[in-house]
């Protein structure tokens, strides 16, 4: 899962694999959405039930936290960690919205990255790679572009990360 946060433009792209162990249990999984009224781009990688249900938790921090995406996060970063059920649960979560970018983990990490790009996965680090070059050396391509060259370039490297792409921008 790719995210870059660049002109006040905001793109998320997943792949769609869902493994178990080695074996590819699905290619087009859905792992992004919209929330709090179409404002806000979610994304998890991780356990597929996990990330659902954090999506879930994280929509109503949202809506309590009337939209303060910084508040929401921290919150639920705060929740995750403390709780006894949510500590369990193993993925990673990305949430933008046209000021921010934020990876959100349940170590109770909510880290905002300097230059607005994040990665989560098993393909982070060559899509995170991937797009820092591309915001650097193709000044042409529109962020929606970024995001998605960037998971084609670690799809082509991580095992774990395939090419059904998907981007959503704000």
């Amino acid at each position: 899962m790719m995210g870059c946060l660049h002109d006040r433009e905001a793109a998320i792209a997943c792949d769609g694999q869902v493994t178990a162990d080695t074996v590819v249990l699905k290619t087009t999984a859905r792992k992004i959405r919209r929330i709090f009224h179409g404002k806000v781009l979610v994304g998890f990688a991780g356990g597929a039930a996990d990330g659902l249900h954090l999506f879930e938790r994280f929509e109503a921090q949202m809506e309590a936290h009337r939209g303060r995406l910084q508040r929401a996060a921290v919150e639920l970063a705060k929740e995750w960690r403390s709780d006894k059920i949510l500590r369990r649960l193993e993925a990673q979560l990305i949430a933008m919205d046209s000021e921010h970018a934020f990876l959100i983990s349940g170590a109770g990490d909510v880290l905002e990255p300097d230059d607005g790009i994040v990665a989560i996965g098993s393909g982070a680090p060559y899509a995170l790679a991937a797009c820092r070059a591309l915001m650097r050396f193709r000044k042409d391509l529109a962020i929606d572009q970024v995001v998605r060259e960037s998971l084609q370039i670690a799809s082509e490297i991580c095992i774990y990360t395939n090419n059904e792409i998907q981007v959503e921008k704000l």
